[in-house]
């Protein structure tokens, strides 16, 4: 299959080329609650596509900006998507974006 091994061994969430890989007790039961929703898994795939913010998020997953910011911030503390600030029309808006494109559970 060519994966190639993964040769650290510390517990902990580690980002390698888009390979979002987990090892340790604790920190797969993290990911995996993050992934146990439907809704963030939406998120997950949305901002997969191209970056977005807060209010565009919660318009296409048809929930509030408090929701959809509740969302992305379990996604945030998992590790599984990055968000920043940029300029809006009054202010600044929160976006959201990730480059992961797998998650990889080491049960060793």
């Amino acid at each position: 299959m060519g994966e190639k091994p993964v040769s650290d061994t510390r517990e902990g969430i580690f980002e390698e080329d888009g390979t979002l890989i987990v090892r340790g007790l604790e920190y797969i039961e993290r990911i995996a609650s993050a992934l146990a929703s439907r809704t963030r898994l939406e998120i997950l795939r949305l901002v997969r596509e191209k970056e977005l913010d807060i209010g565009e998020i919660a318009e296409k997953i048809r929930q509030s900006k408090a929701n959809a910011s509740a969302q992305v911030k379990r996604l945030e503390d998992a590790g599984l998507v990055k968000t920043g600030y940029r300029p809006g029309q009054r202010g600044v808006k929160k976006v959201c974006w990730t480059n992961i494109k797998e998650v990889r559970i080491l049960l060793d």
